[in-house]
């Protein structure tokens, strides 16, 4: 039977060059690399090596035996890898970049779960609305929403993103509650964009997709703003369903025209093509997969869209 290391001998021999340079690389004597040649031509009944006192060449057995050893060592070599690293503790700095308002979603509480579990591992989060280059800036994964554009990232959906309309009680009980999306327009709104003198929502329900231009005193690109806005009473405003809901059932917050919502886009996961992903960030992107689940089972609200 073929011993393997004699395979992994034989290709180190051609790597090295010599059988003295071989030998110098496994730390083993010169006798005993050429000892165990010797034993891999026996078994393989052929020669895989010309040897002369000035030089060594493989004979064209021996070119083919190489070409074919060396992608199965290298495949084996891999497996290893990957076997030691799913076996070690996720260990290192995970660079995470987040949109400014997904935080106080369930991000924050995901890491700091993540951080406790795994007690080798740190975090840095970069919180912004632009899309960063995740190669250029040393991220290691980031959440994004909406359409992808750089289809240089290897994306994974976590599930569904849309909004819901909410305001403050005290708003409603001094402007009244909006029965149809056409009376948004007369309501003072909190725009998510970059002017309040008009902005057009789109939302769905029973009756499919409608549309409606809306206005107000204040406009934020920032989602936390917005929210401190409704709060405030200054309008109607579309707010992530993650971030309104805990507003909504402590009661600082209304749903408005419960049976809309926006059309539902996508909240994905996204890493860099190019980069190995490794325990660490897989176990993260897990986490963070199972935690989400696990809020949109448990965070149903009356009426839910």
């Amino acid at each position: 039977m073929i011993d393997l290391n004699d395979i992994a001998i034989f290709a180190r021999v051609i790597e090295a060059g010599s059988f003295t340079a071989a030998a110098r690389l496994i730390g083993t004597p010169k006798t005993t690399v050429s000892r165990r040649i010797a034993a891999l031509e026996r078994e393989l009944g052929v020669r895989l090596l010309q040897r002369t006192t000035r030089s060594l060449g493989m004979t064209d057995a021996g070119r083919l035996y190489y070409e074919e050893a060396s992608q199965a060592l290298r495949r084996i070599e891999e497996a290893n890898i990957r076997l030691a690293e799913a076996r070690a503790e996720p260990a290192g700095t995970i660079r995470i970049s987040a949109p400014v308002g997904f935080v106080s979603h369930f991000l924050a509480d995901t890491v700091f779960e993540f951080m406790a579990t795994y007690e080798k591992s740190r975090v840095e989060l970069r919180l912004t609305d632009e899309k960063l280059n995740l190669i250029d800036n040393g991220i290691d994964l980031a959440f994004r929403t909406g359409t992808l554009e750089d289809s240089t990232l290897i994306a994974r959906r976590l599930g569904p993103t849309y909004r819901l309309l909410c305001a403050s009680p005290a708003y409603l009980a001094r402007a009244g509650t909006p029965a149809t999306p056409a009376d948004l327009a007369t309501h003072q709104c909190v725009i998510a964009g970059p002017s309040a003198a008009h902005a057009l929502w789109v939302l769905q329900g029973e009756k499919g997709e409608e549309s409606v231009t809306v206005s107000g005193r204040f406009a934020a690109n920032e989602m936390q703003a917005v929210m401190a806005a409704a709060l405030a009473g200054y309008g109607i405003a579309q707010l992530p369903y993650g971030i309104a809901f805990t507003c909504i059932a402590d009661g600082r917050l209304q749903r408005v025209l419960e049976t809309y919502t926006t059309p539902a886009g996508g909240l994905h996961v996204v890493y860099p093509s190019s980069k190995h992903l490794s325990p660490l960030v897989r176990a993260f992107i897990a986490l963070a997969e199972k935690r989400l689940h696990e809020a949109d089972a448990s965070n149903v609200l009356p009426d839910d869209a």
